[in-house]
C-alpha cells in the first residue's frame, strides 16, 4: 500500500489564530510515548446486536472526563429518535478532543466491498474553534485532531489540514474560505488508497491525505471532533440524511463494517471484552 508522505502544500510553523502551549505539546508527546496505540479489537456481541438493530444510530460521542470540557453532549440514538448528536460548549471550554464511542474504521472487520466511511458535522455556532477529523486511541484529550499520533483534522478557524502535525498545519483548498451558521462539514475515508477527504455543504472537496491508516487491519479509528470556546454543532453518523448525497449510499455507511471478520476470528463474540474493559 502507498505510504503517507507530507503533502506538497505550504506548511506553517505556527497556527494562524491560536497555538497550544509548549507545555501542552510536551505533555502530549510524553503521553504518546507512554501509551502505545491500542490494537484493533472485535466488538462484543451486544454492540454488534445494537448496530444490527439501529444501524448508524449506534454511534455516539463520549463525554470527556477532562475538566477542560465545559458543555453538554446530547446523544441521539434509538431512544430519542433524533439520529444525531448535539454538542454545545461554553466560552470557558479549553481545547478538547471528543471521540466517538465506537470506531468508524474497525480493523478486524471486512469492508464487504464498501468504498469507505463518512460522517458530517453541522456548525450552528463557532465562537472559538471546531476541528473535524479522526484519531486512534488512546489520544491526548487536550489536543485537537490532527496534532498528534495517528490523527487527521481540518481546523475550521484557519481551514488548514493536519495529520500528525503539531505545528501550524498545511493549506487545504481555496474552495473553503469561510463558514456560516448552518454549514455542514463532512469527513470521509476511502478504503482503496487510505484517503482522507472533507466535504462542504454536500460538495466533496479535494483529497486531504492519502496513504493513512494503512494497512487498515492494524487500526481502529474513531471520529474525532475538537472544540474550544462557545460552540454548538450537530454530529450525524448516518442516523439522519447526509448533505453529501453519496454518503447516504450503503457503500459509505459506517455500520457496514460489522459482519464477516478478516483473518478467521469469527465465532468468539460472546467471549470478547468490551472497549471499556480493554482501554
Amino acid at each position: 500500500p502507498p505510504e503517507w508522505k507530507p503533502a506538497p502544500e505550504a506548511s506553517y510553523t505556527d497556527g494562524l489564530f491560536a497555538d497550544a502551549t509548549e507545555d501542552e505539546y510536551e505533555s502530549a508527546e510524553r503521553f504518546c510515548a507512554q501509551y502505545p496505540p491500542d490494537s484493533p479489537r472485535l466488538l462484543p456481541s451486544h454492540i454488534v446486536e445494537r448496530i444490527d438493530a439501529v444501524g448508524c444510530r449506534a454511534w455516539q460521542l463520549e463525554l470527556p472526563r477532562s475538566p477542560r470540557f465545559r458543555g453538554l453532549i446530547q446523544n441521539g440514538g434509538e431512544k430519542s429518535g433524533a439520529g444525531i448528536v448535539s454538542v454545545a460548549t461554553e466560552s470557558g471550554c479549553q481545547d478538547v478532543c471528543l471521540l466517538s464511542d465506537l470506531p468508524i474504521l474497525a480493523g478486524l472487520y471486512d469492508i464487504h466491498g464498501k468504498l469507505g466511511v463518512y460522517y458530517e458535522v453541522k456548525i450552528l455556532r463557532m465562537d472559538g474553534l471546531i476541528a473535524i477529523g479522526s484519531a486512534c486511541r488512546p489520544y491526548p484529550t487536550w489536543r485537537l485532531p490532527g496534532w498528534n499520533r495517528l490523527s487527521a483534522g481540518l481546523h475550521l478557524d484557519d481551514f488548514r489540514k493536519f495529520f500528525e502535525d503539531p505545528d501550524g498545519g498545511r493549506d487545504y483548498t481555496p474552495l473553503l474560505t469561510r463558514l456560516s451558521p448552518g454549514d455542514t462539514i463532512g469527513f470521509g475515508y476511502a478504503f482503496a488508497l487510505g484517503t482522507v477527504f472533507f466535504t462542504h455543504n454536500g460538495v466533496r472537496l479535494p483529497d486531504a491525505f492519502t496513504g493513512v491508516y494503512l494497512p487498515r487491519e492494524r487500526h481502529d479509528v474513531y471520529a474525532a471532533i475538537g472544540v474550544e470556546g462557545a460552540c454548538a454543532f450537530e454530529v450525524n453518523f448516518g442516523g439522519d440524511v447526509f448533505r453529501w448525497k453519496e454518503g447516504n449510499e450503503w457503500a459509505w455507511r459506517v455500520e457496514g463494517h460489522v459482519g464477516t471478520l478478516t483473518g478467521g476470528l469469527s465465532g468468539q463474540d460472546d467471549e470478547l471484552p468490551s472497549y471499556d474493559e480493554v482501554r
